[in-house]
């Protein structure tokens, strides 16, 4: 989906946005994607003196923007809401003189430079390009799991574990990442439901050996919920056994998806390496396989998908392409 034809492109410095400039297509640096990344990037690479643009998308921010409050970003002592502090970042990256446009990059061509990218409506060139568009959880696309997302439904429980205290708790997943979960949240939770579709879990062995020992974790096997339910917050989920079709409901006061995300690379295929499941490949640091293409975030990070460690990918790849471009400035 493209924005409207002829979007502006808006120009900025130290004072926030100039007057358009509609003809401006190249740059020194292009980053694809607006969240903790590709934000931090953009205030590295602007602040090292490079002409450096933004292509947020039609909804930047990335996940943040459907994060309520974030306790676990440092420098906030009570905490920020999500979209605050994507609306700072953004702020922080254009008084640095970064220029952001809410477009969507729709095609891309790196085999040589200038890079190029291209919206519906225009097409941009760069001397190096860092993509920053993150992973999107995925869902389980059930009754219920839209309208709680963020009253109960959430897909990150180190972000979110903490505010479901004393709640006992459901934890959909069998592979690593749900268990690793389950067992975290047992911090907090009086007990944690473990859903799963299968009679085994696909975790580690000794993952599972440490949630099977855990006395707050309960196991519903051959299982998956169909339904979530609560009045302002999510209040029951309904079970249903795959084998026995048999549906029970229980009382919970939150649930956690753990069954994977989906990077955002379909864009990027047969241009860089991605791997079995559309991770971004790294070469070096945040290099791709492609010289002078880097990548921050989400978008390669399978382990953390925190905003601080995106935040902190955001800088190294805007160091790196300092590097890159110092290095390869009479080319």
């Amino acid at each position: 989906m493209a924005a409207d034809e002829g979007a502006a492109v808006l120009e900025t410095n130290n004072d926030g946005p100039k007057i358009p400039d509609k003809k401006k297509t190249k740059f020194d640096v292009i980053i694809i994607g607006a969240g903790p990344s590709g934000y931090t990037a953009g205030i590295y690479c602007s602040r090292a003196g490079y002409d450096t643009l933004i292509l947020s998308g039609i909804l930047p921010g990335g996940q943040l923007v459907n994060t309520t409050e974030v306790e676990n970003y440092p420098g906030f002592e009570n905490g920020i809401m999500g979209p605050d502090l994507m609306i700072d970042m953004r702020k922080q990256s254009q008084r640095m003189g970064t220029t952001i446009i809410d477009d969507i990059a729709v095609d891309v061509d790196f085999r040589r430079a200038p890079y190029k990218v291209l919206t519906g409506s225009e097409e941009y060139e760069s001397r190096a390009v860092i993509i920053a568009t993150g992973a999107n959880p995925k869902k389980m696309g059930i009754t219920g799991e839209e309208e709680f997302s963020g009253k109960g439904v959430s897909y990150c429980a180190t972000c979110d574990g903490p505010f479901f205290r004393n709640l006992e708790l459901i934890v959909v997943g069998g592979g690593d990442s749900a268990i690793e979960e389950a067992t975290f949240l047992t911090k907090f939770a009086t007990r944690v439901h473990v859903v799963h579709r299968r009679d085994e879990l696909r975790a580690s062995k000794v993952m599972q050996e440490r949630a099977m020992n855990n006395e707050k974790i309960q196991f519903h096997w051959n299982s998956e919920v169909i339904e979530i339910n609560g009045d302002e917050k999510m209040q029951q989920a309904v079970l249903k056994n795959l084998k026995t079709n048999e549906e029970k409901t229980i009382k919970v006061g939150g649930l956690f998806v753990a069954i994977g995300h989906q990077p955002n690379t379909e864009l990027f295929k047969n241009q860089i390496d991605l791997d079995d499941e559309g991770y971004i490949v790294l070469k070096n640091k945040t290099h791709t396989n492609m010289e002078g293409v880097f990548a921050a975030g989400d978008v390669h990070d399978r382990s953390y998908r925190q905003a601080i460690t995106a935040a902190g990918y955001g800088c190294m790849a805007a160091i790196d392409v300092d590097k890159f471009l110092t290095e390869n400035a009479d080319k």
